[in-house]
């Protein structure tokens, strides 16, 4: 262990203490665990417009939407040094303001290595195993598996590629000091209280939660790939709870906000839903909760309860999100007409759903797909409303009503709609599919990007705004700018930068040196 850097020695010795059994096996993962994160490092110093002096730093010639080809040993030169750890790659940039980045990134690659050396083998045979099977976690930030918050053992108890049952807590608060939407399980109901289930995290490392413990009231289930939305044992709704922590760029807490939004949010979301043809659908918001705290919804203590996907994948398929199908492609005989057939079912709704005014983060955790046994995608299902786009005029000009939406999902601005749709959707669920499905073999990829272009142009027409078809089809592509998000001093919230459109070329995904 005398090669490690720092922190990893200091997690390494966590480890020991904690499963000295995957010791070795963490060890022989670390090497591939640097170069992932620092392939995705550098696809943010090439895409963002990052305070460094580009020149310093050379590496492979990248796309803007390559994943998953970065072997062991891996190096980016600085100055002409090999540099095959990232936080040695922004030691030696001196980058204003990274400190916190670099700190992220070295977690991200221990944690990485963790994940690789001890998830459970899971393939995609159920919705359960497909979400765990998203081993590497988001394919394209350098923060991807950047869980500060958790020690080794929680990681291990917690996240969803380990394969164990979480047992949450059910705190019982009095109704009266609640703020309660929907309809609420009634196993989760006393006399006069609500039951709130509590990740157990939370119990352990947010101090003065109100309420108090149920008697003996556990309720068991599976984390899912966003590690605080889960799946009880017993079936039902699945939940999505407050873990108040850091993971990749957002503290996954629960606003008040959201709470009192999530069945307007239905509501408007089953009604647009209802008028399409029936290829896309969402899980409703059924209930959300918090408890009171001073008089304000705490955001520490709040569960949202959600159909469960499987509700609607018809009899036959199985039921799996995008990312999962990116981390393991199917074999299939002709990736580009699965992935033409894939797209004619992903754009008509989407585009459709912009036009009226609803602008959905179709990435690849959201939005799932049913199978059949051939692997023929027959079904979409869109999953998690809570940052979703809405536009009042947009939805006034299509003649629907906005069914008490409000907070910061409201917004009319037309830009802020393309790039929650496009930046998801392009920059991050096709993409990482081409990626996947391609393999690195840039002639098969332009291949797959043309046929997801043709798709795009004959669900186009739906689009009464020339702004947004030029946007689709011709105009640089929004994305997050990962890095930038967590440098010091800038502003909190999504910050953006473009990549090239490959519906408009398919040589303009080229981008690296």
């Amino acid at each position: 262990m005398n090669s490690l850097r720092r922190a990893e020695a200091a997690f390494a010795a966590e480890l020991q203490r904690a499963r000295p059994e995957l010791t070795d096996r963490w060890l022989h993962e670390l090497p591939g665990a640097r170069a992932a994160v620092l392939g995705r490092l550098w696809r943010s110093l090439i895409v963002e417009q990052l305070p460094v002096d580009r020149a310093r730093i050379a590496g492979p010639a990248r796309r803007a939407y390559d994943t998953g080809r970065d072997e062991p040993g891996l190096a980016l030169r600085v100055d002409g040094r090999p540099q095959t750890h990232p936080a040695a790659v922004l030691e030696a940039l001196g980058m204003p303001g990274s400190a916190t980045l670099r700190a992220e990134v070295e977690h991200s690659v221990v944690s990485l290595a963790l994940s690789r050396a001890a998830a459970v083998p899971a393939g995609t045979g159920d919705l359960l195993s497909a979400e765990r099977s998203v081993v590497d976690g988001h394919p394209y930030h350098p923060g991807c598996r950047s869980r500060p918050g958790f020690s080794v053992a929680e990681q291990l108890a917690y996240a969803p590629e380990f394969g164990q049952q979480v047992s949450l807590a059910l705190l019982e608060v009095p109704a009266r000091e609640s703020v309660l939407v929907g309809d609420w399980p009634s196993a989760l109901r006393g006399r006069d209280s609500i039951l709130l289930p509590v990740h157990p995290w939370q119990l352990v490392h947010v101090p003065g939660l109100p309420g108090l413990p149920a008697e003996a009231a556990r309720l068991e289930a599976a984390p899912l790939m966003s590690v605080r939305t889960l799946a009880p044992a017993d079936g039902g709704p699945h939940l999505k709870t407050s873990l108040s922590l850091r993971m990749t760029s957002a503290v996954r807490d629960i606003s008040g906000a959201s709470v009192r939004n999530s069945a307007a949010l239905s509501d408007l979301l089953s009604a647009l839903v209802a008028k399409l043809d029936g290829s896309l659908q969402i899980t409703r918001n059924l209930a959300a909760a918090a408890a009171l705290r001073d008089g304000v919804p705490s955001p520490d203590l709040a569960v949202l309860v959600r159909e469960s996907p499987r509700r609607y994948a018809p009899p036959g398929t199985r039921i799996v999100p995008l990312a999962a199908l990116a981390a393991h492609p199917p074999r299939l005989a002709d990736p580009a007409a699965w992935l033409a057939a894939l797209s004619r079912l992903l754009f008509p709704p989407l585009l459709q759903l912009l036009d009226w005014g609803a602008a959905l983060e179709a990435h690849g955790q959201n939005v799932l797909v049913a199978l059949d046994p051939a692997d023929h995608p027959v079904l979409l299902v869109y999953r998690d409303l809570a940052d979703i786009r809405v536009s009042p005029s947009r939805l006034a000009r299509a003649g629907l009503a906005q069914h008490a939406v409000s907070g910061h999902v409201v917004d009319d601005r037309p830009e802020v709609l393309r790039r929650k749709l496009l930046g998801s959707l392009l920059g991050g669920a096709l993409a990482a599919l081409v990626a996947g499905l391609g393999g690195g073999d840039r002639h098969r990829e332009d291949g797959l990007w043309s046929a997801v272009a043709e798709a795009a142009r004959e669900a186009a027409v739906v689009l009464g705004d020339p702004d947004d078809r030029r946007a689709l089809l011709a105009d640089p592509v929004p994305v997050k700018a990962l890095a930038a998000m967590r440098l010091e001093g800038r502003p909190p919230g999504d910050q953006w930068t473009d990549v090239p459109n490959p519906l408009a070329d398919p040589d303009a995904s080229r981008t690296g040196r």
